[in-house]
């Protein structure tokens, strides 16, 4: 995937209605692009600078972000190559990250979860 193609996953991704901190929706716009292979492991990211002007946020915030990825261990820093994808997250983590993100947006709506589980157990 280009960086072109990634800033644009990541940007759409990125809501200033949410109450999670931005360095927060940032990781999980990345680590949902590596999850849905949007970008594989040994590509290069973008430069911090690049991604916090196309999300217009601060570059700080940005690289808050890829350094929780790289605590997690998805992402490596080297000098002089920038930010490579080490690998993909696992895929439990990833539905679960899904999971949160429904049900902080069904929240944000004025629905609990037991109504998330209702609409859940219907589309079987």
């Amino acid at each position: 995937m280009n960086g072109a193609s990634l800033i644009s996953t990541m940007l759409l991704s990125l809501d200033l209605h949410d109450e999670r901190p931005l360095h927060e929706q940032a990781a999980d716009a990345i680590r949902r692009a590596i999850a849905a292979g949007e970008v594989e492991p040994g590509d290069r990211l973008p430069p911090a600078r690049d991604l916090a002007v196309a999300m217009q946020i601060n570059a700080n915030t940005v690289l808050r972000a890829l350094r929780e990825l790289r605590e997690e261990g998805l992402l490596e820093f080297r000098r002089g190559r920038g930010v490579t994808v080490l690998r993909r997250p696992d895929p439990e983590a990833a539905l679960r990250q899904k999971l949160r993100d429904l049900l902080d947006e069904a929240g944000r709506h004025g629905y609990g979860p037991d109504v998330v589980v209702e609409w859940i157990a219907a589309e079987k």
